[in-house]
């Protein structure tokens, strides 16, 4: 199948997407900013470059979005129709990553929060998951993940 636009177009769409200071990103920070909670964000002195890092808890908070990072079950993580295998092997890849960040950053003592854009769509979404990381940050509890049906831990 071939894409419905020219490479110059499509190469420009795509540079287009940020990676860091998303939309979903920026919500989550300044409620969190308003509830009292004070962080660093991107820091590369924490493995992985966290979206947020919260120092005084010990815990670092990833804002995923669903297509890029596969979240399983969601309504927004689809897959292109055009050169699947090229796509198949850059989400894989973003999921092991994810994995392996994850896995190391509890290693060395930190707790992991990974909050799904789904999660982030409404206002009252970003309430209900700021109050949800606001529990976990004062608990002891090592890693959750919030997505659009709620928060889960790990």
């Amino acid at each position: 199948m071939t894409d419905i636009v020219d490479q110059q177009t499509r190469s420009r769409m795509m540079a287009g997407i940020r990676g860091k200071n998303t939309k979903p990103e920026l919500l989550l920070r300044r409620a969190l900013h308003a509830r009292g909670f004070r962080f660093r964000i991107h820091s590369s002195k924490v493995y992985g470059r966290p979206d947020i890092v919260l120092p005084k808890h010990r815990a670092v908070i990833f804002v995923h979005g669903c297509f890029w990072h596969r979240h399983e079950g969601c309504r927004y993580t689809t897959s292109p129709s055009t050169r699947p295998e090229f796509w198949q092997a850059k989400f894989e890849a973003n999921v092991a990553r994810d994995s392996d960040v994850r896995a190391t950053l509890l290693e060395r003592g930190w707790r992991v929060a990974t909050v799904w854009e789904c999660a982030l769509r409404k206002l009252g979404q970003v309430a209900t998951s700021v109050e949800f990381l606001s529990g976990w940050l004062l608990s002891d509890k090592g890693q959750i993940e919030i997505g659009e049906k709620g928060m889960r831990s790990l």
